[in-house]
């Protein structure tokens, strides 16, 4: 942790607000929301873990100009909460995970100035960067975790890389990021739309259910008709064999 000042000087303000763009374009922003969401979501069962993003964390008392804004950061032990600004000394806890939505444009600040400080800092167990318009990294999903002070890559397994703070498996579809339950394969999404999934998905089920219903009706129909006209069929050969029967007892009276 950083030094901390024995006294903050009267009158430290700690803004909300550094005056820089919230990301680099409109696809940059849009991941870094997405997963923002992505995570809050998965823990959101959770009570001790913050999740959030592009927020200033202060990491030296009296001291303001000492803050950085992680696009997406995760601090294990933190209570869930609105803030509008994170203060290390008053929460007790750095961030656990980082993550980046990096581009040429902050590769200097990502791979260099912010690198060190998640490193020798912030002690930040992993820290993640994805550049999704694949301007410089090759991958362009990366994962470092700290081993004895230093970050070790995450070697990917089939183009994944796991995160054990989030217990996800982090992966490029297209140019998203996305994140993969390891037990069951599936894709996290944000929660709104893992609300409009699953209305779809209900929506599609009441649909088949009531084709099905349809088809089993049409079906009995079907099969009432097919064993309406088998009866009738039957009963004009009964009616057709009881005459002939009919017949050769009464034959007709022979001609004069």
């Amino acid at each position: 942790m950083a030094t901390q000042l024995d006294s903050a000087p009267a009158g430290v303000e700690y803004p909300s607000s550094d005056g820089k763009p919230m990301a680099e374009s409109d696809l940059h922003r849009h991941q870094m929301a997405r997963a923002i969401e992505t995570i809050q979501g998965w823990f959101a069962d959770r009570t001790d873990v913050y999740v959030t993003g592009n927020l200033l964390v202060y990491f030296e008392e009296g001291n303001p100009r000492r803050c950085r804004a992680p696009d997406l950061m995760v601090v294990l032990g933190a209570p869930k909460g609105d803030r509008d600004v994170y203060k290390v000394w008053e929460e007790g806890r750095f961030p656990d995970f980082v993550l980046e939505i990096t581009s040429r444009s902050t590769k200097g600040e990502d791979t260099d100035e912010k690198f060190r400080v998640y490193r020798d800092e912030w002690r930040v167990r992993e820290y993640f960067l994805f550049d999704p318009l694949e301007e410089y990294l090759d991958p362009s999903l990366r994962g470092y975790r700290l081993v004895g002070g230093e970050y070790q890559p995450i070697v990917p397994h089939r183009g994944q890389v796991a995160s054990e703070v989030l217990g996800l498996r982090l992966d490029r579809e297209g140019m998203r990021l996305v994140f993969r339950n390891p037990d069951t394969a599936s894709t996290l999404l944000p929660p709104a739309e893992e609300r409009a999934r699953r209305a779809e998905l209900a929506r599609e089920l009441a649909e088949t259910k009531a084709r099905f219903a349809e088809d089993e009706r049409s079906m009995a129909e079907m099969q009432r008709d097919a064993e309406r006209r088998a009866r009738e069929a039957a009963e004009a050969e009964v009616a057709r064999l009881r005459a002939e029967l009919a017949a050769l007892r009464n034959p007709p009276p022979p001609a004069n």
